[in-house]
C-alpha cells in the first residue's frame, strides 16, 4: 500500500514537469493530518497539521501513513522539479455514488441500515460531500492564489448523531441506538477549520443532506432494499 503511493505520486509529479503542465492539484486526505496522539483536543486542526507516523506505524495505520508520506513525496518532488503543487485533503465523503459498487466511506453509513451494526461506536467522524470535494478540487486549480494545503470538511459528528439523523430521515431501517461503550464518556468531536475552502468560495453542502442524498443513492442502486410501505416518498424529508 505504501511503496505504490509514494511512487506513483512521485512519477505522476515528474511527468507533470515534464509536460509542463500549469498547476498540479494532488488528492490527499484527513488520514495525512489528523492521526497525532499528542495533539491537544483544544488545537485545531487545520492545514499545518501532520499526522504522526510513528505512531502511524506502532498502530500499525497503513492506510493513514501511506497517506501522509505520499503526500510528503508529492511536496518533495514538486518542490525539486519546480511544479505548482495544491493538496486537497478531504475527509470521509459521502454522497451519491458514482460507482455501481459499495466503497469502504459508503459502507460506513450502510451498516447502520442493513441490521449488521447492532450498536453504534463511542467515536467522531469528519464528513463532506462528493461534490463538495470535486468543486474544492475546480477552486484551488482554477484560483491563481490558491497555495498549499486545504482541508475539506464540513462537519464532525459522533457516531450517536450520525444514527439519529439516518432514524430521522429513515425510520423504517433497522437503525441502532445503542452505542458499544456506555462506560466512557461521550468522544467529543475534534474542532477544525474549513476556511481557506471557504474563502475561495466554497459553501459546503450541510452533513444531514449528505447522509440523505448517500442512503437515497444506495436505494436507486439497489444496495439497500426499499421496504414495501415506504416506495413512495414525499421529496420533503431532507427539510424534517
Amino acid at each position: 500500500m505504501v511503496e505504490p503511493a509514494v511512487i506513483g505520486t512521485k512519477n505522476v509529479i515528474m511527468a507533470a514537469a515534464e509536460a509542463k503542465v500549469r498547476r498540479v492539484v494532488f488528492t490527499s486526505s484527513i488520514g495525512a493530518v489528523y492521526m497525532d496522539p499528542n495533539r491537544s483536543p483544544d488545537v485545531v486542526v487545520d492545514e499545518s497539521c501532520w499526522s504522526d507516523l510513528e505512531f502511524c506505524k506502532n498502530t500499525k495505520n497503513w492506510y493513514c501513513y501511506g497517506k501522509a508520506v505520499a503526500e510528503q513525496a508529492a511536496w518533495e518532488t514538486a518542490k525539486e522539479k519546480g511544479v505548482d503543487l495544491v493538496a486537497i485533503t478531504p475527509v470521509l465523503v459521502l454522497g451519491p455514488l458514482l460507482q455501481p459498487t459499495v466503497n469502504a466511506s459508503i459502507v460506513h453509513i450502510l451498516k447502520y441500515l442493513t441490521g449488521s451494526a447492532k450498536t453504534y461506536a463511542n467515536s467522531v467522524q469528519a464528513y463532506v460531500h462528493v461534490r463538495d470535494v470535486a468543486l474544492a478540487h475546480l477552486l484551488v486549480y482554477e484560483n491563481p492564489s490558491a497555495s498549499g494545503r486545504y482541508l475539506c470538511a464540513e462537519s464532525v459528528l459522533h457516531r450517536g448523531e450520525v444514527v439519529e439523523i439516518l432514524a430521522k430521515f429513515f425510520p423504517e431501517y433497522p437503525i441502532p441506538t445503542k452505542c458499544s461503550d456506555e462506560k466512557n464518556p461521550r468522544a467529543k468531536p475534534y474542532k477544525f477549520t474549513n476556511q481557506k475552502l471557504r474563502d475561495l468560495g466554497l459553501e459546503f453542502t450541510p452533513v444531514k443532506q449528505c447522509l440523505y442524498e448517500t442512503v437515497k443513492s444506495l436505494q436507486e442502486k439497489g444496495h439497500l432494499p426499499i421496504p414495501a410501505q415506504h416506495q413512495e416518498d414525499s421529496g420533503l424529508r431532507i427539510q424534517s
